[in-house]
């Protein structure tokens, strides 16, 4: 099916260059370049962020921080009994709540190891498996740090006027969609 979306996006992409009074090739040089400059502004962001979660997962941060959390997890998780789980996932909060999704992905995909190892049907995703997935794409965001390097390398004018319109939309769909999770939840009967 992926196929098929890449195949049809490219077509139309294609065809609307033939159409088009834009020069594609200036347009894909100068992509190109671009992508090298987003690379240099965010790459230190990321390296930095990477590094500080490394180390507080080394130092036992990581576990202070999922005692704190593990309240709050353990209510909107209730089907999870796994600590490592939970030291993941507060990892993946912390740093999505930084604005670093990409800093998030390995703890992400390590809760979700833990995870599947106490599902009992390893052909569905357990709840505790949608709700984390449910926190993870929608997580709140104190400071969206990727969106501050890409404001700051198109030399916006005021670079954090992002983040109290973020913290909002942010909180918004996270409650949004920790209560749909919830609500469906007790629909099922679980």
């Amino acid at each position: 099916m992926i196929n098929i979306i890449w195949f049809i996006l490219i077509s139309c992409g294609i065809i609307f260059s033939f159409f088009s009074n834009v020069d594609m090739s200036n347009v894909i040089l100068n992509s190109g370049n671009e992508a090298y400059n987003l690379i240099l502004t965010i790459g230190p962001n990321i390296v930095l962020w990477s590094g500080i979660l490394n180390i507080a997962e080394k130092g036992g941060l990581l576990k202070k921080i999922a005692i704190l959390l593990k309240p709050f997890l353990s209510r909107i998780m209730p089907s999870c009994s796994n600590d490592k789980a939970l030291e993941y996932v507060s990892s993946n909060v912390a740093a999505n709540m930084m604005g670093l999704g990409s800093v998030a992905t390995p703890a992400g995909l390590k809760a979700m190891e833990e995870f599947q190892k106490d599902n009992k049907d390893k052909t569905r995703a357990s709840d505790a498996m949608i709700t984390f997935l449910v926190l993870n794409t929608s997580g709140v965001t104190i400071i969206p740090m990727t969106v501050l390097s890409l404001r700051l390398m198109h030399k916006s004018i005021n670079v954090t006027s992002i983040i109290i319109p973020g913290l909002i939309a942010t909180l918004c769909s996270t409650t949004g969609g920790l209560l749909l999770d919830y609500f469906i939840r007790r629909r099922n009967g679980k």
